[in-house]
């Protein structure tokens, strides 16, 4: 297809091919949108069902980290799947996949039951490996990381999450939830049916298989890469879980305001992807990973200091202080970290596209595997920390020493070697002019 073809590349203007692209990219980060909702629906209904079947907070965070775990293991087949078939056909099947079991969900009664549905429904997590390679080929590569930041901003569907299942939990019981979003993502399913289209120039011939194409995990830019997507990624996911049960528990709210303030996390971190991703196109993928990750370090230091009462000796006597963020200072550092976050998501897919423009589906299947395994295994080892040392804090001080690694790891892998080579560029000249 020739005016496709040459619109991605930057070099013929096609109207038509500029309506179907813009089309696909508002319906594709809408259909997103509801599947991260999806996704991330026990981060609400997982408070009543933990205290109806009297979990801790290590079974509390399994339970949570079950769809990530389906959602995570399943992108990387789904990124090869849309690079072979389209995306277009990948992710209408993807959905309707997952209306069924959300749907059982609120039948289920007993611990493991919501552990094997919750596998199911999952799979809509999983959506992401599809839309990033659909959407981005549907622009020139100037304009990938704003198209793919747009398509982002679908994580934005955590915070919808936490405007409407507290509402519905209350009024209805949390297995009104289930029947709501089976219905919506059904209808979402039919609307992306119907308003995006196919595009036979995108398809990858390719007839590697899926152990083949995890080959690409020796490749050290990916492996750094997953490593970056863990934590902008992979603890955005862990801390939209885990953050309602926090409110409750450290400050007490009712779930409905717990539910909104936690949001104030989870809507920065998903719509502003779109932000970072045109910051992206414009300073480069290095500068806004490098800032992402100080600013999350700094932000984790301070979210990282428990509530602490010490006493001292006075000249007057004993004299007792208390130390501790209070609800609107934790909110305030949440806020923050949701837009560094939200940037440093976009800004490692700029990094993908900028580096393997011609296999975005795969690479972005394995990077987006990583992150989601960051999503599955952390909320697990924050219900660990907090049932060994009884600090819920415990979550941020782990997550404070993940991005340390990211940011020793990036450090010596790029910033110093960029230092290198330009002191080897300036002293190159001046040894050629001894030599002569």
């Amino acid at each position: 297809m020739a005016t496709t073809s040459g619109a991605n590349n930057g070099t013929v203007a096609d109207p038509a091919h500029d309506r179907k692209a813009l089309s696909v990219l508002i319906v594709s980060t809408l259909a997103f949108t509801v599947c991260f909702m999806v996704w991330m629906m026990f981060g609400v209904i997982g408070v009543p069902i933990k205290k109806a079947l009297n979990l801790n907070a290590t079974e509390f965070g399994l339970l949570t980290a079950m769809p990530v775990l389906s959602g995570s293991l399943i992108r990387v087949p789904l990124g090869i799947w849309t690079d072979k078939f389209g995306g277009r056909i990948v992710f209408f099947s993807l959905m309707l996949a997952c209306v069924g079991p959300i749907w059982l969900m609120s039948y289920a009664t007993a611990y493991w039951h919501f552990l094997v549905i919750g596998l199911f429904v999952g799979l809509a997590g999983g959506s992401f490996s599809v839309g990033t390679p659909y959407v981005a080929r549907w622009f020139p590569k100037k304009r990938q990381g704003f198209a793919m930041g747009v398509f982002g901003a679908g994580n934005s569907g955590a915070a919808v999450n936490k405007f409407v299942a507290p509402g519905l939990v209350v009024a209805f019981g949390w297995t009104m939830v289930p029947h709501v979003y089976a219905a919506v993502l059904l209808g979402t399913a039919v609307l992306f049916w119907f308003f995006t289209y196919s595009d036979e120039s995108h398809k990858v011939a390719s007839q590697a298989s899926f152990s083949s194409q995890l080959k690409a995990l020796k490749d050290p830019k990916v492996l750094k890469y997953c490593q970056y997507y863990s934590i902008v990624f992979g603890g955005y996911v862990a801390l939209s879980l885990w953050m309602v049960q926090y409110y409750v528990g450290e400050y007490g709210l009712d779930i409905r305001v717990a539910a909104l303030l936690a949001a104030c996390f989870s809507l920065p971190g998903g719509v502003l992807r779109a932000i970072g991703g045109w910051m992206s196109d414009k300073h480069g993928a290095h500068n806004v990973t490098w800032w992402v990750l100080w600013v999350s370090w700094i932000c984790l230091f301070l979210l990282s200091y428990p509530q602490t009462d010490f006493t001292i000796q006075t000249v007057t006597g004993l004299k007792t202080f208390h130390i501790g963020l209070n609800v609107y200072t934790f909110t305030a550092l949440m806020f923050t970290l949701g837009i560094a976050f939200a940037f440093g998501k976009a800004s490692v897919f700029k990094y993908i596209s900028d580096d393997y423009g011609q296999n975005i589906g795969t690479i972005s299947g394995i990077v987006g595997l990583a992150g989601g395994m960051g999503g599955f295994v952390l909320p697990i080892m924050f219900g660990g920390l907090m049932d060994l040392t009884g600090v819920r804090s415990s979550a941020f001080m782990l997550m404070y020493g993940v991005v340390w690694v990211s940011l020793i790891w990036m450090y010596w892998t790029e910033v110093r070697r960029t230092e290198l080579m330009g002191r080897n560029a300036l002293a190159s000249p001046i040894s050629q002019s001894f030599g002569r």
